[in-house]
């Protein structure tokens, strides 16, 4: 439950985004102002933390990597705030990992950079909870394997030497893997 004095300041169309890449930050701003939002921004978790503090969104846009910290951060403090938030996790590092763990926080969504502005307003207003359609290309062997390395290392705290013990790997092996784009 959200207490009594912040429950008046929760507004129907607060909209905070949280992204280290401002020039994005300011592009989407726009784009969602015009769309009825009001507007508040942040390019930290440190600043995103205090403004959910003093003032929990009832939407929240938030980027995974910032330059001081994780963006799950920020997805748990809101859902602590106010669990009625819908909030977006958008990255440009996507893996299943990940994005489990944005929805188990509470996140509605996740998206992956380069996301515009008409695909993130549908994700913040998108009440049905409704099937989406399978795959046209389902994802290949190697990027399930890639993914399901990725999903160890976060596991193992992004303890190479762990993760390659675990996976039954050479470290150099694993370092070789990490190191490269993941597969299409």
């Amino acid at each position: 439950m959200i207490p009594s004095e912040q429950a008046s300041s929760i507004q129907p169309g607060y909209l905070l985004l949280v992204d280290d890449d401002h020039p994005f930050l300011i592009r989407l701003a726009r784009a969602m102002e015009s769309r009825g939002f009001t507007i508040q921004t942040s390019d930290s978790v440190t600043e995103a933390l205090a403004t959910v503090k003093h003032s929990p969104p009832r939407y929240a846009v938030v980027d995974m990597r910032l330059g001081d910290g994780n963006g799950l951060d920020v997805i748990e403090a809101i859902r602590q705030a106010n669990p009625d938030a819908r909030t977006i996790m958008l990255t440009g590092y996507g893996n299943i990992t990940t994005a489990v763990t944005a929805v188990k926080l509470g996140a509605v969504d996740y998206l992956a950079k380069p996301a515009d502005a008409d695909d993130i307003y549908a994700a913040l207003m998108n009440e049905t909870s409704t099937k989406t359609e399978p795959p046209e290309n389902p994802m290949s062997a190697d990027r399930v394997r890639w993914e399901h390395i990725q999903r160890i290392y976060e596991l193992c705290d992004r303890n190479v030497s762990e993760t390659a013990r675990r996976l039954n790997m050479h470290r150099r092996t694993l370092q070789r893997i990490l190191a490269k784009r993941a597969p299409r």
